[in-house]
């Protein structure tokens, strides 16, 4: 489902990630791993398409995403991508319904649909009493998990999570942790995720291990 080959990237004479290549299927949850500073995140970013490559390819579902227009990048990265990062980056002004309903504005998808399936997700991620409440009215899980809602509302081939339990006490960590694997069970969804968390890396289906830009272990 994901395949990226030879991705290389360098911020000036700094080589970040030095010829990674990675596939991943439908369904699989796979982690990444390794110290800070090793490309993990850089990696994340390149195949969520919100940074280029130096060099290296990425496909998804068949597409080379980076032979599209900057425009139809755009559109693709909306229909196809989910992110979820370690600070929720929920936007403060809306509500926790509001903020779930924008990406699929975005996608120019129905009011009526993208709200009724908003309210869905909310519902199915247990915010059913949270959902007219802004971000500083709930919880850091609470805020995470309006977080995954949004991730999801387009139906992505993918989600990318970064550090996703970063910012969470253990409690709502693991609870947040237990929430991907019963989304790739009711949904069949596919995860990648950057994560320090070695639990959450245990529990994965495969965990890649980056090391000085390059993976050394599957």
């Amino acid at each position: 489902m994901l395949r990226a080959s030879g991705i290389q990237k360098s911020y000036g004479p700094l080589k970040v990630l030095k010829g990674v290549d990675l596939d991943v299927s439908t369904g699989e949850i796979v982690a990444i791993v390794g110290a800070s500073g090793a490309g993990k995140s850089t990696l994340l970013h390149i195949l969520g398409t919100l940074d280029n490559p130096d060099t290296g390819k990425v496909f998804i579902r068949d597409k080379d995403v980076f032979a599209q227009s900057t425009r139809s990048l755009a559109a693709f990265r909306n229909q196809h991508i989910g992110f979820v990062f370690q600070f929720h980056n929920l936007l403060p002004e809306f509500t926790a319904l509001e903020n779930v309903i924008i990406p699929g504005l975005i996608g120019g998808k129905d009011q009526k649909q993208v709200r009724a399936r908003a309210e869905e997700l909310l519902n199915m991620l247990g915010l059913t009493h949270r959902i007219h409440h802004k971000p500083s009215e709930l919880s850091g899980g609470e805020q995470q998990r309006t977080a995954v809602a949004r991730a999801l509302i387009n139906s992505p081939d993918l989600i990318l999570a970064d550090e996703p339990s970063g910012n969470l006490d253990s409690r709502n960590a693991v609870d947040l942790h237990n929430l991907f694997f019963k989304l790739r069970q009711d949904l069949n969804q596919t995860f990648v995720i950057v994560t320090h968390n070695m639990e959450l890396a245990a529990m994965a289906d495969r965990r890649v291990e980056i090391r000085d830009g390059m993976i050394v272990k599957e």
